[in-house]
């Protein structure tokens, strides 16, 4: 069947055509169907939405996704067909039933996602798949390839590329900032790129976008890099391994972390910005991502498996994981706890401080640098550290504003505090509970939202300060101690 083609100059983030009820009719499709259309050759899928008004009868309207592809004039004439699965749902449909992906199959998953070519439900369906059947070390290193593939990629002169992440899970746990910093300070080069929160009430992209930007292309990423040897950014306005961002907003939404996808979304990132001397934080604990060492042990084999086939220097680190780390969860407060780690002051949270000190440390071991627990005590206290965060921060903001953006640093102006019940002992801080309880009072949309933690587990007395709840609207800040009255995320014996 043959259209007039109406050309919408807006962007709908995918390809998306808009048609009328009766066009629909004839063509037998429907809202959020995809239909397939052609034009000298050119084929591309598209979403159908249907709108009366601004369509008329056999005429078809284009969104930019779609017609920056097939280049049509207003009024010329456009084939089109309902479309059955498009290639990519036709794969994504045999990884539901169990069967594995080859590397080509794999590649046209990642490019239909890296096009806005797939709906948010079938990266759902894509994603469910993985987490539900699984995929074999070979699927991950193909879907590693793919995800590589697909976007740009860093290129460094030196031989030493650090990097350090964490798998997440754990609430606060702002460790990243500080280990870039001593490290940086200790001359290693870490071109670091975060990702925002998956499942969490903060990522350290939410965190550190609270002072500075973190948004930049590739070439001036570089740039930065050359010029001060590490950086803080988000790695979706890269274009490094860009389905992943895309993959993430669904899991998000889903709240779900999936294995295949957070090896392949880790490894991917990490090759595509050059590093090439890594250390991984798996945190284990009952309310972590993952709840056993023996299950904590068993990633870090694959991970390491990874890295032996990219040929890569990786260390695995194991850490406690069954409470928070730090005082502050969510974005400003989280770097308010950063800010007070790096600048050594009395009331910094020493269990991120210790934790940081220890990551930079075996990082810097890592990297060939000799008495690393020593130098890394040595670059924080000396103050060292705090001013490599002021480079990076000024460098990336492009000005020379750092304290005047920190001293604009302050939680949300709602805040209850909660108070022990009885003198007893915390006994349990769930991770997963504090993340959501985050999430109901505002975080990460809401940078200054959050829970600032007075005690982590061990002895309370009765009327102490437990927890503060932040947020800046009070109908959330109800909803957030309704929440916690419901679920109890504190547990004291």
């Amino acid at each position: 069947m043959k259209l007039k083609a109406k050309i919408f100059n807006w962007l709908a983030g995918r390809p998306v055509v808009v048609i009328n009820q009766k066009t629909a009719e004839k063509l037998n499709v429907h809202v959020d169907e995809r239909i397939l259309l052609s034009s000298d050759g050119k084929k591309i899928h598209a979403v159908v939405d249907i709108f009366e008004k601004i369509v008329k009868n056999n005429e078809i309207g284009l969104s930019h996704e779609v017609n920056s592809y097939l280049k049509l004039k207003n009024n010329s004439k456009v084939e089109i067909i309902a479309s059955e699965l498009n290639p990519a749902g036709k794969i994504i449909k045999k990884k539901i039933e169990g069967k594995p992906l080859s590397k080509k199959e794999l590649q046209i998953v990642i490019s239909e996602i890296v096009q806005n070519k797939l709906t948010e439900p079938e990266i759902a369906y894509f994603v469910a798949a993985e987490k539900l059947r699984g995929m074999s070390l070979q699927e991950v290193i193909n879907l590693i390839k793919a995800m590589v593939k697909s976007g740009n990629k860093l290129k460094f002169k030196q031989k030493i590329i650090a990097d350090k992440h964490s798998i997440g899970g754990i609430a606060g746990n702002r460790t990243t900032p500080i280990v870039v910093s001593i490290c940086a300070a200790a001359g290693l080069i870490l071109p670091k790129t975060s990702s925002r929160a998956i499942t969490s009430a903060a990522g350290t992209a939410d965190v550190i976008e609270t002072i500075a930007n973190v948004e930049f292309p590739a070439k001036k990423l570089q740039k930065i890099v050359n010029k001060i040897g590490a950086c803080l950014v988000w790695g979706g306005a890269l274009g490094l391994a860009p389905s992943d961002d895309k993959i993430i907003q669904v899991e998000h939404i889903l709240n779900l972390d999936i294995e295949p996808q957070l090896l392949a979304s880790i490894m991917s990132k990490k090759i595509a910005s050059s590093s090439n001397h890594i250390i991984i934080d798996i945190p284990y604990g009952k309310s972590a991502k993952v709840e056993t060492k023996k299950r904590a042990k068993k990633l870090g084999r694959k991970f390491k498996q990874l890295a032996r086939h990219f040929k890569l220097k990786l260390k695995i680190i194991y850490t406690d994981g069954k409470q928070p780390i730090g005082k502050g969860i969510g974005p400003v407060l989280e770097m308010i706890d950063v800010l007070n780690v790096l600048k050594n002051d009395p009331h910094a949270p020493q269990d991120l401080r210790k934790k940081s000190l220890y990551l930079a440390s075996e990082l810097m071991k890592l990297c060939n640098i000799k008495n690393s627990r020593k130098k890394a005590k040595e670059i924080l206290e000396s103050g060292k550290a705090y001013e490599k965060f002021k480079e990076i921060i000024n460098t990336q903001n492009n000005a020379e504003d750092f304290d005047k953006r920190i001293s604009k640093l302050k939680p949300a102006k709602f805040k209850k505090i909660i108070k022990a019940k009885k003198t007893g002992e915390i006994a349990e801080i769930d991770n997963r509970k504090i993340n959501t309880l985050c999430n109901v009072l505002g975080t990460p949309e809401t940078k200054t939202a959050g829970v600032y933690l007075h005690n982590n587990i061990g002895k309370i007395k009765k009327h102490e300060p437990l927890i503060t709840l932040y947020s800046e609207s009070e109908s959330k800040l109800k909803d957030g101690l309704k929440y916690y009255r419901q679920y109890n995320p504190i547990l004291i014996r």
